[in-house]
């Protein structure tokens, strides 16, 4: 499932830089999430980074936006096709 960032944002910024997909950016007032571009970091992290690094716990998951993790993988293969994605593939699924 995508992630996205609710209305509580305080447009610190600290989630842009984090993200292995470049799918964060400022909006007309807070940070957005690209639903399209955003893998929950499967395939780079063990949990989603623009999460991890929130200072106010805005970034969190989208239920209209549930994926598996085998989309997200493919998701991250379609947007990083360079990237080596065989093997033990890092993912927040895996616990």
């Amino acid at each position: 499932m995508a992630y996205k960032i609710t209305s509580d944002c305080n447009s610190c910024g600290a989630c842009e830089p984090e993200c292995p997909n470049s799918a964060i950016s400022m909006g007309s007032d807070i940070y957005e999430i690209k639903m399209e571009a955003c893998t929950e970091c499967v395939g780079f992290h063990n949990e989603p980074q623009c999460a991890a690094v929130c200072p106010v716990d805005t970034c969190v998951t989208d239920p209209a936006h549930v994926e598996t993790e085998a989309a997200l993988i493919a998701k991250a293969k379609k947007l990083h096709p360079g990237k080596d994605f065989s093997g033990n593939v890092k993912s927040h699924f895996k616990k």
